[in-house]
């Protein structure tokens, strides 16, 4: 679980980064899961963006990558920032430390 301050930080790094995987009429899929697990492995942080087409709702994108271990860190409009540690990241994020 991610603290505010790690969320923040999450957040500020994010900013500069576009969306990777966009999610449309199709919707939610394993394969979207699979991809998305394997771009994370490599990067820990990730955009989705969620189409004017698709019927994706907030609640379960969030709820669809919690599932797998994936942390939601934010959302701005219909595009949705997460994160998951890795031991095999090529750069690896180092979080500000909890109190």
């Amino acid at each position: 679980m991610l603290n505010p301050k790690q969320k923040a930080f999450l957040k500020s790094l994010a900013q500069k980064e576009k969306a990777v995987f966009q999610i449309g009429k199709d919707g939610l899929s394993e394969n979207l899961l699979t991809d998305v697990l394997n771009y994370l492995n490599k990067h820990e942080l990730i955009k989705v963006s969620v189409l004017q087409n698709s019927f994706v709702e907030e609640e379960e994108l969030v709820d669809f990558f919690y599932e797998a271990g994936i942390e939601f860190v934010e959302h701005k409009g219909r595009t949705f920032v997460f994160y998951m540690h890795s031991d095999n990241a090529k750069d690896p994020i180092i979080l500000p430390k909890k109190k």
